[in-house]
């Protein structure tokens, strides 16, 4: 989503090595080993991001290794002909051990400069059922890594590649869950903020590089539980890079993606601070059908919460309904989760899910559909990236 969205998680995802070596049942993360091979959590040597550099496409698309953290988030809505309606989120998350500018001699094709970590969901939404995996890997002896022409991000068998210009093979698998699907890129790179330069917080550096392709149109199968449905439907992506922390008292972040039926698409979050406010420094974009970015500002948008629900495993509340105005725009959007339990119980603990949306634009009713990320309800962000 926006550059809050991995915990980094100290003294596992700093300067470690990790090693699969068991795989558990759905909604449970795999087990892993680590080599600690140390314990700084300091980000001294690598890039910070700053305003006015222009993104280069496709070279942006791949790995940016002079940076401290990375992350690549595809979620979609698919249908069968029937309709049946599933979601999916498949995400690689990259973070590196030293920086490039450190001069470490590799000393085997299995020394790691680069650890990776991997989420696969799918939500059966017409079941009412959640599955998720975690996996990590080291960036070494083809385990995992990302390349930019052709672009390919991959995580063992879990990979998203570049077939022809804008045109996308995603493929994940785990015991008896699966997805093979083909994405084509109707509007190119979307640049959010100022063109591509994602602002955070007031200290230098505190930003990132975004940019997302929002309208993905999606075709291909979904395995689960040894049936396989051919399905259609849109998918959204997010890229993401950038050396930074969370500003004091910066404790969670809420962020949404729409592609609405009348061609435009909306992604706006909002950062929670710990007196309850929302930071200064929440954005959006609303995107034109011709691919047209308008930028809004924290002033530009509201989000009001309209429903909450509890999960009944980790006990935290996560609000499970909003209204969302964009009043330079006379837009209005009422958005409810497709269903309520789509929690992640991984490394971290967080909701993300597929919503829908029904509202108004300029008097015109409008339908839609999309993803939401709500992260640190069950604890404070605050300090742990």
């Amino acid at each position: 989503m926006n550059s809050l969205r991995l915990k980094l998680l100290s003294g596992f995802w700093i300067l470690v090595l990790v090693v699969i070596s068991a795989c558990t049942p759905f909604g449970r993360r795999e087990s892993v080993s680590a080599n600690v091979i140390g314990a700084s959590s300091v980000s001294e040597g690598f890039r910070r991001a700053e305003s006015g550099q222009t993104l280069q496409f496709p070279a942006d698309f791949g790995p940016h290794p002079d940076f401290q953290t990375e992350w690549w988030y595809y979620t979609g809505n698919l249908m069968t002909e029937s309709g049946r309606r599933f979601g999916y989120q498949l995400t690689f998350f990259r973070r590196a051990l030293v920086p490039p500018s450190a001069g470490v001699k590799r000393l085997s094709d299995w020394s790691a400069e680069q650890v990776y970590m991997a989420h696969f969901a799918l939500s059966d939404i017409t079941e009412d059922e959640h599955y998720y995996v975690e996996r990590f890997s080291r960036g070494s002896a083809g385990l995992a890594g990302a390349a930019a022409e052709p672009y390919e991000i991959w995580l063992e068998d879990w990979r998203v590649r570049e077939e022809a210009a804008g045109v996308y093979a995603l493929y994940a698998r785990q015991e008896g869950l699966e997805i093979d699907l083909i994405l084509q890129d109707e509007k190119g790179p979307i640049l959010h903020g100022q063109e591509g330069y994602s602002q955070k917080g007031p200290d230098p550096g505190n930003a990132s590089y975004y940019y997302s392709q929002t309208r993905l149109n999606t075709s291909g199968e979904i395995g689960l539980n040894d049936e396989t449905f051919e399905v259609v439907g849109m998918s959204w992506k997010d890229h993401e890079y950038s050396t930074n922390a969370l500003s004091p008292g910066q404790v969670g972040w809420d962020w949404f993606s729409f592609q609405l039926q009348d061609g435009f698409d909306l992604m706006v979050f909002q950062i929670r601070r710990a007196d309850g406010s929302i930071d200064l420094f929440s954005s959006g974009s609303l995107i034109g059908p011709n691919g047209l970015v308008n930028n809004l500002r924290r002033e530009d948008f509201e989000i009001q919460v309209t429903d909450r629900w509890r999960s009944p495993d980790s006990g935290v509340e996560y609000p499970a309904g909003w209204m969302i105005v964009v009043p330079r725009y006379d837009l209005e959007l009422l958005v409810s989760p497709s269903m309520a339990d789509q929690e992640m119980d991984v490394s971290y603990l967080y909701w993300e899910g597929a919503v829908d949306v029904e509202g108004q634009r300029a008097g015109v009713a409008i339908e839609g559909q999309g993803y939401v990320e709500l992260s640190g309800y069950g604890a404070s962000m605050e300090g742990e990236f």
